[in-house]
């Protein structure tokens, strides 16, 4: 049976965490954890493992040092401890499946990468829809 971590590296307990709102940005879109964290530069599976190690009570105290540095949602900067708060609510409890393995973007267990049968597969879907497109437009005769 195929392994499932391979269409979805990341642990699925995340999933609440990461795609909850922080705010809206100057735009008026709503900006989530996972983009928030992406914008300072950090790995957000990678972060959200840490911060669930941590317990709740210091991975809140990290969470709201985070958003602090966040400029692009401006409602954080007066109130970046009680969405600390909240969001903190969202992170799975305990042990997770968060093996730091599977959260970086590499393969580093010494199985072969799983990138690459995904991404041929994904080259032969974009062919397949050229041939059709350019095919499918040929002469009118």
């Amino acid at each position: 049976m195929a392994d499932s971590s391979v269409l979805n590296p990341h642990p699925p307990e995340f999933d609440r965490f990461l795609h909850a709102t922080v705010g809206e940005d100057r735009n008026g879109h709503a900006v989530t954890v996972l983009s928030a964290l992406a914008r300072l530069g950090l790995d957000p599976w990678k972060e959200t493992a840490e911060l669930v190690t941590l317990g709740r009570d210091t991975a809140r105290a990290r969470l709201a040092a985070l958003l602090a540095r966040f400029r692009d949602v401006p409602a954080l900067a007066s109130d970046h401890g009680r969405v600390a708060r909240d969001l903190s609510q969202l992170l799975p409890e305990g042990r997770t499946s968060a093996d730091p393995k599977r959260t970086g973007s590499t393969v580093a267990d010494g199985r072969p990468g799983t990138r690459g049968p995904i991404w041929a597969v994904l080259a032969i879907i974009l062919i397949l829809f050229q041939m059709f497109m350019v095919g499918g437009s040929g002469s009118g005769e």
